[in-house]
């Protein structure tokens, strides 16, 4: 699919034996179910609270063997123009969007492909990848866990599989340096972003399914 974080913000992956233990999850492509997920996002106001916003459009494939979950692959796409602010005032919506921030017109997309997946425990694993933003592209590292997943049963026919994920980078390094507090001071929106991820994929569907079509 290509589309978003969503990271993004987006996503996510892998817990290397925990896979085992789900009902044999098949290998092959898995992607997001939309409806099933968030992209969620956060900075710094004034250091006095942390403003959280999300993007409501954005789109995921996963290609994944559950027999080797260090070699899946992530991509994602954010629809920038669908990002979700908690009761904006009179013009905030229209400056987000313009040069200082987002710059939609010029930049439509945000992007998150996956480089590298590293198993950290059973249900968790470190997924490192290029986070392009404003035309920028620098590497950016989740921190994911493995909430489970399924083969699938006659009222869900299609494999599914489930992820939260964390991570979080510097705006200005993307050339969003667009008011970042001085240095020593919080006067301003803070430059670090955290991203939270909440995804749930679908895959292929179930043996007995396949075999009847």
């Amino acid at each position: 699919m290509k589309g978003l974080g969503g990271v993004l913000p987006l996503a996510v992956v892998l817990g290397g034996a925990a896979f085992a233990q789900e009902a044999a999850l098949p290998a092959g492509s898995y992607a997001l179910d939309p409806y099933h997920s968030s992209l969620r996002f956060s900075v710094s106001h004034l250091g006095f609270s942390d403003y959280v916003m999300s993007f409501d459009r954005f789109e995921a494939d996963l290609e994944l063997d559950p027999a080797a979950p260090g070699g899946a692959m992530l991509s994602v796409t954010v629809d920038p123009s669908s990002l979700d602010v908690p009761a904006p005032p009179e013009g905030f919506m229209g400056e987000l969007m313009g040069e200082s921030w987002l710059n939609v017109a010029a930049h439509p997309e945000i992007t998150f492909v996956s480089t590298a997946v590293e198993m950290t425990g059973d249900k968790t694993a470190t997924v490192t990848g290029d986070l392009t933003l404003l035309g920028v592209t620098k590497p950016v590292v989740l921190e994911v866990t493995f909430n489970g997943g399924y083969a699938g049963h006659p009222f869900d026919p299609n494999a599914r599989v489930g992820f939260s994920g964390t991570g979080r980078f510097n705006r200005s390094d993307f050339g969003m340096g667009y008011g970042v507090p001085a240095p020593g001071t919080t006067m301003g929106v803070g430059d670090t972003v955290s991203v939270e991820v909440e995804a749930e994929f679908t895959g292929p569907a179930m043996e007995e399914t396949q075999d009847q079509d």
